[in-house]
Parts: C-alpha cells; sequence; structure tokens
C-alpha cells in the first residue's frame, strides 16, 4: 500500500480537508498515475453533500484526472512510464455482460466501477481524482494527446465525453440544427465540439450574460430562456437538444422545439423526477432520451477529436486550499467554465 495526499469530504455537511488515503499496490495489469491536474466537476458536489444517496465517508471524489505514469505492472502493454494519461468516471466493469462484450462498459449491466465512490473489486471503496496518485487497470486509462494543454486537459474526461457522446451518437454535424441548454461546465464544451462537427449550434441560456462567449465558442445563435418569445420563435426548429442543466426544466417547452423525428437527451442529472407529457411526444414523433459518459474507446476518440480540433475547455486553475470556495462558486455559476484542481498543492 502506498499513503498519498488527499482532500476528502468527512460528511456531507462538513467542508472538505486534507487528509491521506492508501492506494493499493501496482498489479500486473496496473498503472500508477502521479495525479497532475484533478477537474471540479458538479457531480462531485452532488455526491459529497448527499443528493445522489447516502455514500461512506470519508470520500475523495474528483473524476476527471490527467498525469503521468510513473509504474507500470509487469503485464502492462497500453501504457509505459513517462506516458501522459488521463482517467475518466470508470475504473472498472464486469467484463462478461452483453453490454461490456460489445465494447460499451459504460453501460455495463453489473454497475461499471466507478472513479469514487464505487465499491472496487477487492470490496473497498474508490477514491477519486483529489489525490497525489492513483492506481488504474491499464484498459480504464486514456493517453491524452501532446495538442491538448496539459492544465486544460482533465474536464475532458467527464464534461467533454459526456457532451462528445451524444452529439456523435445521434449524428452532430453538417445539416443538422443542435441546441445546447445551459452555458456551464457542459455546455461550453458542447458548444465547441457540436460546432466543430459541423452542426450549426444555437445555446438556450436563460440569460444572455454569455452570449458573447458562446458566439466565440461556435454558436451562431444565442437565446434568453426567461423570455418567453424564445420558445415561439424556435419552435419545431431543432435536430437535436442536448440538456445540460442539472434542474428542473420545464421539458415539454422545449420538447416543442424540436422538428421531426428530433431528440431532446438529458446529460445533465438532476435529483428531482422530470415529468413529460407524452401529446409533447406526439407531436413530430419526438423523442426524450438520456445519455451518461462514453466508453473507453469512444472516450479516447473524444481525445483525438479535440486534439485535431484544437478544442479545450475554459478552466480556471486552483490550488487544493480553494476547493471549498470553488464548490461555492460552482453552485452560484460563479465560474468560466471549470475548475481544475493543481495537484502539487496538495
Amino acid at each position: 500500500m502506498r499513503t498519498v495526499n488527499a482532500y476528502a469530504a468527512p460528511s456531507a455537511t462538513e467542508p472538505l480537508v486534507p487528509t491521506t488515503i492508501e492506494r493499493r499496490d501496482v498489479g500486473p495489469k496496473d498503472v500508477l498515475i502521479a495525479i497532475r491536474y484533478a477537474g471540479v466537476c458538479h457531480s462531485d458536489i452532488h455526491t459529497v453533500r448527499g443528493g445522489w444517496g447516502p455514500i461512506t465517508y470519508p470520500q475523495v471524489v474528483g473524476h476527471e484526472i490527467v498525469g503521468e505514469v510513473v509504474e507500470v505492472g509487469t503485464a502492462v502493454t497500453r501504457h509505459a512510464v513517462g506516458d501522459r494519461v488521463g482517467v475518466g468516471c470508470m475504473v472498472n466493469s464486469c467484463r462478461e455482460c452483453e453490454n461490456c462484450r460489445a465494447g460499451m462498459e459504460n453501460y455495463c449491466l453489473e454497475g461499471n466501477i466507478q472513479t469514487y465512490a464505487g465499491r472496487d473489486v477487492d470490496g473497498t471503496i474508490t477514491q477519486g481524482g483529489y489525490s497525489t496518485h492513483v492506481v488504474v487497470d491499464e484498459d480504464f486509462v486514456l493517453r491524452v494527446p501532446d495538442a491538448i494543454p496539459y492544465e486544460a486537459a482533465a474536464p475532458l474526461l467527464c464534461a467533454g465525453i459526456t457532451t462528445y457522446s451524444p452529439l456523435a451518437h445521434w449524428n452532430a454535424g453538417p445539416g443538422k440544427r443542435v441546441a445546447v441548454v445551459g452555458m456551464g461546465g457542459l455546455g461550453h464544451l458542447a458548444v465547441k465540439i457540436a460546432a466543430a462537427m459541423g452542426a450549426e449550434v444555437t445555446v438556450l441560456s436563460r440569460t444572455l450574460a454569455k452570449k458573447d462567449d458562446g458566439l466565440a465558442f461556435g454558436a451562431t445563435d444565442y437565446f434568453a430562456t426567461e423570455d418567453d418569445a424564445t420558445f415561439e420563435a424556435l419552435a419545431n426548429r431543432f435536430d437535436l437538444i442536448v440538456n445540460t442543466v442539472s434542474a428542473p426544466l420545464d421539458l415539454d417547452r422545449y420538447l416543442r422545439l424540436l422538428r421531426l423525428d428530433g431528440t431532446m437527451v438529458n446529460v445533465g442529472a438532476p435529483p428531482e423526477p422530470l415529468p413529460v407529457t407524452v401529446f409533447t411526444l406526439f407531436g413530430n414523433r419526438r423523442s426524450f432520451a438520456g445519455s451518461g459518459i462514453g466508453s473507453i474507446a469512444e472516450t479516447q476518440e473524444m481525445l483525438d477529436f479535440c486534439a485535431e480540433h484544437g478544442i479545450a475547455p475554459e478552466t480556471e486553475l486552483i490550488a487544493a486550499e480553494q476547493i471549498n470556495d470553488a464548490y461555492e462558486r460552482v453552485l452560484s455559476s460563479d465560474v468560466r467554465y471549470r475548475f481544475v484542481i493543481d495537484t502539487a498543492t496538495l
């Protein structure tokens, strides 16, 4: 076992604090990663504050991880010491179910093993990237292209793949009209990626406060959803709507913006149920769907796509002692657009 520095939540109501955790010895198929940067995701806050159900404390979160390989197991073939790598939201899966065998371990029927707050194969609770080192099976470690700025790469491992996957699956590209709901950590990447795919992109945000950013990231239109006229002007317009907001919305209003056979897909994850009127779906044969993260193969595809198209998240680098303040700023939407922890400060 290796003891490493980390920042952990002691409970659902207390601030995160410095601590130490143990990482397992490097097994034959394992990679030891010295973490350089860790992104702060809204999911981290939901998890440690009990928004998605009870967890075991103390808990170290963080599933947007980039660093370098410092040790490999005897059977490792995919990675070598010195490689620049990343780890996203999962660190293992059953490998045997229908979905895993199809290369979709993100939808493992047994439930993939999450990077934090999951139960590992040895029965321990997984601890995430707000730490200096992590040990991960090589099959769940990604190669981070040199073309992506090191300090900005981490959010791609969650926010990047969470938006890339539905855009790729629903064929965003030339001739398609795509709306992105919300211009936060997820939304700003959805705009960049959809525009790079060749789609016509519209941002639907509560206000016009971030309009200049949205247009600079590749959107062609930007509308305020607090203005009722927006929903009249955009009725029956979009092929795909990607909702990045983790709060309740009046889904019927947004579904009516879909054209024939259009789809609205949720990637934001509000804890509350979201009611939908079936008759709204009948109109234009609309679909309402959800999408989680992507597979390991798709995540690598996303990283390579971002490197090719010069896409990187907009980030604000913080020290470990700023994590609790960063959480409050995330909750008040006071970040453009993703916090990244410099783990050297741990």
